[in-house]
């Protein structure tokens, strides 16, 4: 199928989950010649640096709790400290493996890597870092995201979620800046990981865009667990204890609020953070006026496309506000010979998506068969403690679209109300009034990515809430009240 005008016929940029995939079925299934160019290591951000890393460390986390709770049931438990080396050890050996699986599906399909950042020369040429040069008739750009930090003075002294797992120790206190998926799922993992933990985040509350009631449990419960969640507020100072005035500390009620200064001295500054080599406490003032002082502060603030300084706009393809591609329904931005696919695209930023961007390329390009992507009724999971799972529209959506009813419960669920806990959870469903369709599934439990997954195949198929009730019931599950629910909480 090799096209002898060019060194090959698919030249994909970036070794994430999305241009992984299209490379390798491209080549292994179409017979395309095909070449992939990563500078960093194989697997992308899910793989090596976001999904798979934090998931195992929301695994972690959930071990915090579990001496308590196997006493209510009759075990005797020791509790011992959580030993972030011994964890981290095994997380890398865990990413190396993953990196080499990715590494052997490129080979064994025969596609050419190279180990180097690349960009765009011209429609079908890149340009290694080497100085190289390699002609395409396609190029798939699949640089995925980048975290960003605020615009504010000494923003270098704090770390971002990409540094968390090159940490060579756990601060004894962290300050979280963010109120999104990523902030949330961090401040449960560290604050169950022993840290004590603090968020600011300045919107009214968090997780925004997701249903109101089902992300008001949630922030209920990082409270309860011990996250101590400021909404409304944001960072508006910070710098080096040592640095801040004459080095004074702030007034003793202020100072217990946070770390010590013997505690925070005892943290140093990660190698791989932005700001090596610094070490000590770093005080902050708030924009409610208050000052603490942290041992460490993450922003968690967004991420933004990672397409700059690769040729893009100069060769005629567009960007938008943010720096994310600009493409079509079929991937294929503004010059024919370029698609892009992924966080790059800023499309829904999810890894799953990506793969099926990739796929979906894969078929309109060498397989004869244009196929746009399908972006309707995703189902997703966020890692907070408890989790919550959502497909389709939150209530606030939902109602601004037509007449609704509402079904939801929230209740202590077995595990929990034997062993005396206060944990809940919600279960809700968003129906039309119009035609029964379920248009939303909200889900804040344990193992509520799990829950969703399948109720999203359900949401996906445009079932009505009749055919939810005639579903019969799982007993004794969490998940049962999603088809036994009779009457509605209320109508919109």
């Amino acid at each position: 199928m090799a096209n002898t005008n060019f060194d090959y016929d698919l030249f994909v940029i970036g070794g994430g989950s999305g241009g992984v995939r299209a490379a390798r079925v491209a080549a292994g299934e179409y017979g395309a010649k095909v070449a992939l160019a990563e500078d960093d290591r194989y697997g992308g951000t899910c793989v090596i640096r976001g999904c798979v890393p934090k998931k195992l460390m929301v695994f972690a986390s959930g071990y915090a709790n579990v001496v308590d709770e196997a006493k209510c049931y009759g075990w005797d438990l020791t509790e011992g400290p959580f030993d972030w080396h011994g964890f981290k050890t095994r997380l890398n050996t865990e990413l190396d493996r993953l990196e080499g699986v990715y590494r052997n599906l490129l080979a064994g399909s025969g596609v050419d890597t190279y180990d180097q950042r690349a960009k765009l020369k011209d429609a079908h040429t890149v340009e290694l870092a080497d100085g190289t040069t390699k002609t395409a008739k396609h190029i798939l750009v699949a640089t995925g995201g980048r975290p960003i930090r605020p615009d504010i003075p000494n923003a270098e002294l704090g770390i971002v979620s990409d540094d968390i797992f090159h940490l060579e120790k756990l601060p004894k206190s962290i300050l979280i800046i963010g109120g999104g998926y990523i902030a949330s799922e961090f401040a449960c993992i560290l604050n169950g990981l022993g840290v004590e933990v603090t968020q600011y985040y300045r919107g009214a509350q968090i997780l925004r865009g997701f249903d109101e009631e089902a992300r008001g449990l949630v922030a209920e419960s990082m409270r309860e667990n011990g996250v101590d969640l400021h909404v409304g507020t944001n960072i508006l100072e910070m710098s080096l204890l040592a640095d801040h005035k004459d080095g004074a500390m702030p007034t003793q009620s202020d100072a217990a609020m946070g770390a010590s200064v013997q505690q925070a001295q005892d943290i140093h500054t990660q190698s791989s953070g932005a700001n090596a080599g610094r070490k000590g406490p770093i005080w902050v003032k708030s924009t409610t006026g208050g000052e603490k002082v942290f041992d460490m502060v993450l922003f968690a603030t967004g991420r933004d496309p990672a397409s700059t300084d690769m040729g893009l706009e100069e060769l005629g393809v567009k960007l938008g506000r943010k720096g994310q591609i600009e493409v079509d329904e079929y991937s294929q931005t503004a010059v024919p010979s370029v698609y892009a696919i992924g966080d790059v695209t800023d499309r829904v930023n999810l890894t799953p998506v990506a793969i099926r961007e990739g796929m979906a390329f894969v078929q309109t390009v060498f397989g004869a068969n244009p196929t746009p992507v399908d972006h309707d009724l995703i189902a997703s999971a966020i890692f907070t403690q408890p989790e919550m799972g959502t497909v389709g529209l939150s209530e606030e959506d939902a109602r601004e679209q037509e007449e609704i009813e509402v079904y939801s419960t929230s209740f202590r669920p077995m595990q929990s109300a034997f062993a005396e806990k206060s944990d809940r959870v919600l279960m809700k469903l968003v129906v039309s009034k119009k035609d029964r369709t379920v248009l939303g599934c909200h889900i804040v439990a344990p193992n509520a990515g799990e829950m969703i997954q399948l109720a999203g195949i359900a949401v996906k198929a445009r079932l009505t809430k009749e055919q939810f009730d005639a579903t019969c019931a799982v007993h004794p599950t969490m998940s049962e009240e999603l088809v036994t629910m009779r009457n509605p909480t209320r109508t919109a």
